[in-house]
């Protein structure tokens, strides 16, 4: 365990101050741990050392203008790394892309199976993800009887890097076994979507400590309110008059689930009020995840390899903090005490890796607004299986809610594709004009 975690400061507290005191500032700090404000700044701080000394690093290589006078063994490894390609087209031409309307040259049984093969993996992958996700969270390991207290696990990082470093794997092998186009994005590119992504992926499992599933899951589906808010302030972005009325709808949905939930008598507001910061959060570093990786595919790489290189970076930045915090020995004692908790552990891997695979596959072969037609149907379907497993309470108002939210989404997707289909025909006939 690495001199400079942060669990040896009770020892050093004994040491230095009389007994009394002693014990009471131990206590105080074991109870610190147990603040989620607390677990995130300790691992943003974990990242930090790894961020800074990358950073100065970088902008070495790039003010000593290495590219040009380097050399040696470790050339084409900081080549790579720092500077990436020059070409930023990449050779798409080399691999042999699917088209996007695939669709229309295969069979109709063909494109019915893909279709019922791409639904079921991804409602099997992420049906179980989230059923998984809530069980590990938020119940015990280790009790025999009902009266038994357990023992809960409580470290959401170590879940991240579990995910992390599976998908990691599958995304490797992708690209060892199947051709990719040529890569030209800098390695170092990938880190900030790494960050975020972690970030948000940390965000979604510990809320869960604070919030119900099914709450969390509105809250999920209801990310198109705070995008539209920060297009119209940031970027000025108009929208149409259906995107306005589908987010007040999703509003409305939401206010009616959340208002008719019956709280528990074990919340009080604080830690509903922290279940509601960390959503924020996520909702945040998920948004900044998705553009940055959408500014990254101006190099052309595939998704597989944009999986592979956010998930190297995942891997860096959780494995450094999980061993400077001296919590990843502490989670694989915790496996070893639990093999439940493990095999919850690893089939969460699983079907984290999985689902990714199955959304790359989806969206190339029918487009992103089949994947949303089948991931809304995946979000509902997850509230009805967490109410019947984990016995939420949901009142028939907050379940009219969820109806108006899972419309309004439906709505929205409608809406898009009429007017996608609109432009497409639009065009041939501007031609013939």
């Amino acid at each position: 365990m690495p001199s400079f975690s942060w669990r040896v400061w009770p020892a050093l507290v004994l040491l230095l101050l009389p007994s009394p005191v002693a014990a009471e500032e131990a206590s105080l700090l074991e109870g610190w741990h147990d603040v989620w404000l607390f677990r995130f700044l300790v691992n943003v701080l974990g990242y930090s050392t790894i961020i800074i000394p990358g950073y100065f690093l970088i902008s070495y290589f790039k003010r000593t203008n290495y590219l040009e006078t380097g050399s040696g063994i470790c050339f084409p490894l900081i080549k790579t790394c720092v500077f990436g390609s020059e070409a930023k087209t990449g050779l798409l031409d080399d691999v042999s892309v699917t088209p996007r309307n695939e669709a229309d040259s295969g069979s109709s049984v063909k494109q019915v199976v893909k279709l019922i093969f791409c639904a079921a993996g991804l409602q099997v992958s992420y049906l179980t993800w989230g059923v998984l996700q809530e069980r590990v969270m938020t119940r015990s390991y280790g009790s025999t009887t009902p009266e038994e207290a357990g023992e809960k696990f409580k470290d959401s990082q170590f879940l991240v890097f579990m995910n992390r470093i599976l998908a990691l794997t599958v995304s490797g092998l992708w690209c060892l076994m199947f051709k990719q186009p040529r890569h030209g994005a800098p390695m170092y590119k990938y880190s900030f979507a790494s960050l975020s992504n972690i970030m948000s992926s940390w965000c979604q499992y510990e809320a869960l400590k604070y919030i119900s599933f099914p709450t969390q899951v509105l809250a999920k589906a209801s990310k198109v309110i705070p995008v539209m808010l920060m297009g119209k302030i940031v970027s000025h972005k108009s929208y149409e008059y259906w995107e306005y009325f589908t987010a007040v709808l999703i509003s409305l949905g939401v206010s009616m689930f959340l208002l008719s939930s019956t709280p528990s008598k074990q919340l009080s507001t604080v830690t509903t009020f922290s279940g509601i910061v960390i959503l924020i959060g996520y909702i945040v570093f998920d948004s900044f995840t998705s553009n940055w990786q959408d500014n990254l595919f101006k190099y052309k790489m595939s998704s597989v390899q944009m999986m592979f290189g956010v998930n190297l970076f995942s891997c860096l930045f959780t494995v450094g903090s999980l061993l400077e915090q001296g919590a990843f020995f502490d989670s694989v004692a915790f496996m070893t005490r639990h093999s439940e908790f493990a095999f919850h552990a690893v089939l969460l891997s699983v079907c984290s890796a999985c689902g990714q695979l199955f959304i790359f596959y989806t969206i190339s072969h029918f487009g992103a607004a089949v994947f949303t037609i089948i991931m809304t149907l995946r979000q509902a379907i997850a509230i009805l299986l967490s109410c019947f497993l984990y016995g939420h309470a949901v009142t028939i108002i907050g379940g009219f809610g969820v109806g108006v939210v899972f419309l309004a989404l439906f709505l929205r997707v409608y809406a898009r594709s009429r007017m996608k289909s609109g432009r497409r025909l639009a065009a041939p006939l501007g031609q013939k004009v």
